[in-house]
């Protein structure tokens, strides 16, 4: 049975997770019914399949055309040109003819209508991927750092995160019975009405759980952004062992002040091999200690912000049988990818190309298929900043890669102006229904202005980290930028200033509404004092830090 720790009543999601565990749902019988959406409980079931019912917003005063959006499994973001090829074929089949790389490493599918999404997902699961667990009350896409790095742990860390990934995927077969089988499973069956998971339980977790590896000093994966984080400690060229960070969290509600955006907290040091005893350990914190009764106070870190580091510290623990060592010393420097080419380790090549907020779509999907048609042993490597790495590539192929992109229109050195490199944004309107305001379709020309605003005050070519959400849930991580606009309503942004380079220090509110038009007036004034009265290397988001955002009380 369901437990929530108080008398209050757990939410609807609990209670239909409890009464089917399998978490089939009706899908598969609705999706053969031929109607064009789910009912709302099956809703809830089709996320832990990967998949999210949405309709066109820009049509809704004129009619309801409902989709989906689905979104693949990707651990640590790697594909093989097959995979990508596939992707690509489906994304022109089924889709809207874009791929949309997402801030966890992974692509998602919009503007599916329900006919395509059985045979869409099928073919995923033939290339070798998935979709499930990529949403839901589960463990998600589990990222580690893409680039190449100067040492070969990144394969080690590469390797544990797909260890992780498989040890916290659920088990249930419904996934395989309505993909693969295109069967609805019988409800009333004794053995899917009492399907217990393994790990996850009856009623698998309160809410989402985001895990990520990354490789000190670059911190492009923004893990403390993320329930549980693996830091790697990185001596003599090996790997020691994995700092573990855990309780982090971006979303957050407007004017809502018991949800906020925390950083994780590092709470040890522990070696290698016990990396699935550790996941394990944190996720069951989540699953039994995690609020059923509130969804929007269900995660993880208010768990550890609430009971506190040395209980958090002390549960994992005893649920390892093993102590934590202290941690060891690390430093971060920065969350940016690497732009253009640079040589690995092993001598091959890589190429990072800048996909602006993500959006994969004309003259660069078309490249990016040439390119997966005529190079077969390369790696495609999507980055948590929204951009594909190429990697892999060798010396000999190296001139006619270029010259395929070239031929195509893509560049690959400048690429893009320092401020778009740096920036990100969620995809909002029209298709996601949380979207408050605009962000994917707004950003591109705001970071113009932004772009004009920094010549005027002598800061050309000044990095400054710029992040959109269309609300406040922070699906691109918006409350470590050091500008950052969230949505509130239709042409209308909280701002907050004070993030910085290396992700490792929250943002806060500078303004609770500002109009899309006013940025110029908001901004210009701080980009000039900026100029004026910065210390030596100073960044914006140390600047507004340590001036601006003591200057008054934040904003609400």
């Amino acid at each position: 049975m369901i437990t929530t720790g108080s008398e209050s009543k757990p939410t609807h999601n609990e209670v239909i997770k409890e009464a089917i565990p399998t978490l089939a749902g009706n899908i598969a019988a609705t999706m053969a019914s031929g109607t064009d959406q789910f009912s709302a409980d099956d809703q809830q079931f089709t996320k832990f399949h990967g998949i999210y019912q949405q309709d066109d917003r820009d049509l809704r005063k004129t009619q309801k055309k409902f989709m989906m959006m689905i979104r693949g499994r990707i651990p640590g973001g790697v594909m093989t040109p097959k995979q990508w090829l596939t992707f690509d074929d489906l994304a022109s089949t089924y889709g809207n003819n874009t791929l949309r790389i997402t801030t966890r490493q992974s692509i998602q599918f919009h503007g599916v209508v329900m006919s395509g999404l059985g045979p869409l997902i099928k073919k995923i699961n033939e290339c070798l991927l998935s979709t499930l667990a990529a949403c839901g009350d589960v463990n998600r896409n589990v990222m580690a750092s893409p680039t190449p790095a100067r040492t070969h742990v990144r394969a080690r860390m590469l390797e544990d995160c797909r260890r992780v990934a498989d040890a916290l995927r659920p088990q249930t077969g419904a996934y395989h019975a309505i993909w693969i089988d295109g069967v609805q499973l019988n409800l009333d069956d004794p053995a899917n009405k009492d399907f217990v998971d393994p790990l996850y339980g009856k009623t698998y977790l309160p809410r989402k759980f985001k895990t990520c590896f990354v490789m000190p000093p670059v911190n492009d994966m923004d893990v403390f952004t993320n329930d549980l984080g693996f830091i790697a400690i990185v001596e003599n060229g090996q790997l020691a062992g994995y700092n573990l960070a855990v309780g982090g969290g971006m979303g957050r509600s407007h004017g809502q002040t018991v949800t906020y955006p925390r950083l994780a907290d590092v709470l040890g040091f522990f070696k290698p091999e016990r990396i699935v005893d550790i996941a394990k350990a944190v996720l069951t914190v989540h699953r039994d200690f995690g609020d059923r009764t509130d969804r929007k106070h269900a995660r993880l870190k208010y768990v550890v912000a609430e009971r506190g580091v040395e209980w958090t510290r002390a549960e994992i623990e005893q649920r390892t049988g093993f102590k934590l060592e202290p941690p060891r010393d690390y430093k971060f420097t920065t969350t940016s990818d690497v732009y253009g080419w640079n040589k690995a380790l092993d001598g091959t090549w890589f190429l990072t190309l800048f996909v602006e907020t993500g959006r994969v779509k004309e003259r660069q999907k078309v490249a990016l298929r040439r390119v997966a048609e005529k190079f077969g042993a390369i790696e495609f490597r999507l980055s948590a900043n929204q951009n594909v790495i190429l990697a892999n590539v060798a010396e000999s192929d190296k001139a006619a890669l270029n010259e395929l992109l070239t031929e195509q229109g893509v560049k690959t050195d400048n690429q893009a102006t320092v401020l778009h490199a740096a920036s990100m944004a969620c995809p909002a309107l029209p298709t996601c229904g949380l979207a408050l305001a605009e962000s994917e379709r707004m950003l591109p020309s705001l970071v113009d202005r932004i772009e004009k605003l920094c010549a005027e005050a002598g800061l050309a070519g000044e990095e400054i980290i710029i992040r959109s959400t269309g609300c406040p849930n922070g699906c691109a991580r918006p409350y470590m930028a050091e500008i950052a606009f969230v949505g509130k309503a239709p042409g209308r942004y909280q701002l907050w200033l004070g993030g910085n380079a290396s992700g490792t220090r929250l943002n806060r509110v500078f303004k609770d509404v500002i109009k899309e038009a006013d940025v110029e007036t908001e901004l210009r004034p701080l980009l000039t004092r900026f100029a004026k009265e910065r210390n030596s290397g100073e960044r914006f988001g140390d600047w507004c830090d340590r001036v601006i955002l003591n200057e008054r009380p934040a904003a609400n």
